[in-house]
This record gives structure tokens, C-alpha cells and sequence, in this order.
């Protein structure tokens, strides 16, 4: 007896039990979004949510076009609810990956429309944008308008929604599909003819950010074109939010913190240091302590296997602190100034050859005023002009050496997409002491008799 073929309903669910997401968008690749609407709708709410957050992106949208407002409401509750969430949580992380794909831009300006402030954080990582990116710090609170509307409509809309608006001071202009067409100041609309249209004032010239940006693009962006307000859109040029100066200002604040705490070399603590218990605090800083303990190891092998220059001219011991400390101290000044550069966009990696010519001039003048100072100590204080010489010529090498690295190594690290931030205190120092002990005894071997 042949066995009975299986509908694309019972195919669709077997599959989202077997959590085989891409077998699933195979199987209804051809079906037509009018019949995976109605095995949506047949879904209960768990199998429901996993089976429109498998859909391809433009197929998801065409689905929930389909689907009555009643319903696409039940099915964004569904995906922004406590079991939604928890559904998605449970999932292993490969099979979470596959399945969070941006939420087509409708649903998700509707699914943030439909939330409170306290649902907000959750339902952006329900839409699937990365940690850290614009999508994460948007907020739907904003007034559009359409290019049709006479000005008259678009200002008692304004009236109607403002009070609901993060900010009225910009009204933007959307299409049928919610894609963002302008963005215009509120006095547009004052000082036009009533009579106008809203089509007649625009003049398509706005900057956006995407969902999917950096939050420090935001930060960028909004210092480069001086604007308080920004609108986010999807990777259709959909409208789906706006990120405000107040947003960008406690990211600012987040990364600055965040710098400070890699350059002293440390891993950033998410919450405040009045919350951070013992523990985080431990854990967050030992790591870097440890490795730069290990690290100082070389800096003693360095000064043992140099053991007959120190027995023979006791004097060079006294002056290996203020050394390795000036050249470590160079060498962070130098890579903050850079690591500050970069973030603030004041210095970009195509600069790295007028930055190293710049800091090779800074360097020398540095090392010689360090080195004339130390000359003069070792002269008058302890050891003669010869030792004098030796401390005086060591002090502009290394200073020069270590603000070079300084300068030019966050560079090449942004380069390599990585952070600049950890290179700076605790890196730059170490490697100061290592090859500042190596520089300075081979001066010491070149300029005295008997090592």
C-alpha cells in the first residue's frame, strides 16, 4: 500500500520540532505566502513563533501582509511574551543564529509600537540585531508622515501623535511600506501653505543610520552633521526607529568608561562600581595581573643574564627604575592620545605615516629634555660622566623607542579589527622594561670599560 504524501502543513511542523531551519525554508520555498499564512494562523503560539522566525526575510514579510491586523497583533505579542522569549532562549546557539534573522521592517516598527518601555530592551534582541549595534539603542517613538498629506493633515497628525513622540523637532516622511523617504525640521511644516503637500517641501536630503551599525557609527555620525536625532532604518530603507543624543551620550559615556578601564588594564565591568561585588572585581582585573606578572619574568632574565655589567659598574642598578618607568610612561601617553584619536575619529589608519613622523619629532625632543635631566644625575650624583653618558643616551632611546610603539601600534591593531584600548598602559610598560633593560645594557657594554 503506498504510503499517503504528507501536506506541507504536517511537513512544516515536523520540521520545526526537528529544528531543521534550513530543510524548512527549502520546503516552502515555492509555497505562496497566502497558504503559509493559514498554516501559520493552524500553529500553536510556540511552533508559531519558530516557523515565522524561520521564513526568509522579504518571504516573512510577504506572510504577515497576509495575515488580519487581530492576527499579526497576536503573532507580535507572541513573538515580544515571556514564552516567546523563553522559546528563542532554549534553542542552542547554532540553531538561535540561524533563526534570528532581521524581522521584516513592518512587523518590527509595529512590534515596537506595541510594547512597553520595560519590554523594549528584549523585543530589540528578539529582532535578531547584533549586541552593541544601533538596532539595540533605537527607540519607535517617533511622528511620520506621507508625501501626500496636504500640510494641514501632517500638522494635526503631529498635534494628535506628538505627545506619544520622543522628539517633534523632525517629522519624517514615509511611503505605503513604511520606507524612509525625508527628514524634515518641524518649522518645514510651520511656515508652509497650509494647502501644500508634504511632497512639495521635501528635499530628500537626510542622513540614516542602519539597524545593523555600530553604536559608535551613531556616535560618529551625529558629531559629524551636528544633528541631536537620528532615523534607523532596515537593510530595505525601512523606518524602524530613531536614536537620540541622550542615547549617544550614555554610549559615549559607556566606551570612554570602557577605554579607561582596558588602558589601566583591566576587562571592562558592565555595571557600576558601587554594585560590582568582590568577586567581579577579582575576576575582572586578575587576569590582566597575571599575565603581566609572567611578563616581568623576562625583565628579570634580562637583568640576570646581565648580572657581571651590574657587579662591575654597581651604579647602573640605581637608574633601571626611572628608565623602564619613563620609557612605560612615554609609551602610554603617546598610545592614549592615539587610542582617543581613533575613537573620536581625529586620527584614521591611512594617517599611520604622518602619525609616525610626528611622534618620531615628539619622541626625540622628549628623550633629549629626559636625558639631559638624567645625564646630569648621573653626572653630579652617582657615577661620573661615563655612567652619566650611559643613562643620558638610554633615556632618549628608549623614550623615543617606546613612543613610536606607542603611537603606531593601536594603529596597526584597529587595522587587524582589534582593540587598540588593551594595548596601552599595561602592554606599552612591559614592553618598555624588557627592551629597555636590553637597550640599556648594550649601551652600558658600547660606552664602559671592562663589561
Amino acid at each position: 500500500m503506498l504510503q499517503e504524501e504528507k501536506t506541507l502543513e504536517e511537513v512544516v511542523r515536523e520540521l520545526v520540532d526537528a529544528r531543521k531551519w534550513i530543510d524548512l525554508r527549502r520546503a516552502v520555498a515555492d509555497a505562496f505566502a497566502p497558504e503559509l499564512a493559514d498554516i501559520l494562523l493552524s500553529l500553536d503560539a510556540e511552533r508559531r513563533v519558530l516557523f515565522f522566525r524561520s521564513l526568509p526575510r522579504e518571504q516573512a514579510n510577504d506572510v504577515f501582509m497576509y495575515l488580519d491586523p487581530e492576527d499579526q497583533n497576536e503573532l507580535l505579542l507572541a513573538l515580544s511574551d515571556e514564552s516567546g522569549r523563553r522559546v528563542l532562549a532554549s534553542l542552542p546557539p547554532d540553531d538561535r543564529t540561524q533563526l534570528l534573522e532581521e524581522l521584516p521592517g513592518e512587523a518590527a516598527q509595529k512590534l515596537l509600537n506595541l510594547l512597553s518601555p520595560e519590554d523594549l530592551k528584549e523585543a530589540r534582541q528578539l529582532l535578531g540585531y547584533p549586541e552593541g549595534s544601533v538596532g539595540r539603542l533605537m527607540t519607535p517613538d517617533y511622528v511620520a508622515v506621507r508625501p501626500e498629506w496636504t500640510i494641514l493633515q501632517a500638522l494635526e497628525h503631529i498635534r494628535s501623535m506628538g505627545t506619544q513622540s520622543e522628539t517633534i523637532n523632525v517629522v519624517y516622511v514615509v511611503d505605503e511600506r513604511w520606507r524612509l523617504l525625508d527628514a524634515l525640521g518641524l518649522r518645514h511644516f510651520v511656515l508652509a501653505d497650509p494647502t501644500q503637500t508634504v511632497r512639495d517641501i521635501m528635499d530628500e536630503s537626510f542622513v540614516a543610520l542602519s539597524a545593523f551599525d555600530d553604536r559608535q557609527t551613531a556616535v560618529d555620525t551625529m558629531r559629524k552633521y551636528d544633528l541631536a536625532y537620528l532615523p534607523v532604518v532596515d537593510s530595505n530603507g525601512v523606518l524602524v526607529g530613531l536614536v537620540t543624543f541622550d542615547d549617544v551620550f550614555d554610549v559615549e559615556e559607556e566606551e570612554v568608561t570602557e577605554d579607561f578601564q582596558r588602558v589601566s588594564g583591566m576587562a571592562p565591568i558592565e555595571i557600576d562600581y558601587g554594585r560590582a561585588g568582590v568577586g567581579l572585581l577579582w575576576r575582572k582585573r586578575v587576569g590582566w595581573l597575571l599575565i603581566l606578572l609572567v611578563a616581568d619574568f623576562m625583565s628579570s632574565s634580562v637583568i640576570a643574564f646581565y648580572e657581571s655589567a651590574i657587579e662591575a659598574y654597581v651604579a647602573l642598578a640605581f637608574f633601571i627604575p626611572m628608565l623602564i618607568d619613563s620609557g612605560g610612561n612615554t609609551g602610554t601617553q603617546s598610545a592614549t592620545l592615539i587610542i582617543r584619536g581613533l575613537s573620536t575619529g581625529q586620527v584614521e589608519i591611512k594617517d599611520w605615516l604622518r602619525v609616525l613622523f610626528k611622534e618620531l619629532r615628539v619622541g626625540l625632543l622628549l628623550g633629549v629634555t629626559l636625558g639631559a635631566v638624567i645625564f646630569a644625575r648621573g653626572f653630579f650624583w652617582r657615577g661620573g660622566a661615563e655612567i652619566g653618558l650611559v643613562v643620558g643616551l638610554t633615556m632618549v632611546a628608549l623614550v623615543l623607542w617606546a613612543n613610536l610603539v606607542g603611537a603606531v601600534l593601536p594603529i596597526v591593531l584597529r587595522k587587524l579589527r582589534l582593540d587598540p584600548a588593551v594595548v596601552s598602559s599595561p602592554f606599552i610598560t612591559t614592553l618598555a622594561d624588557v627592551t629597555g633593560l636590553i637597550i640599556y645594557f648594550n649601551i652600558a657594554k658600547a660606552v664602559l670599560p671592562g663589561i
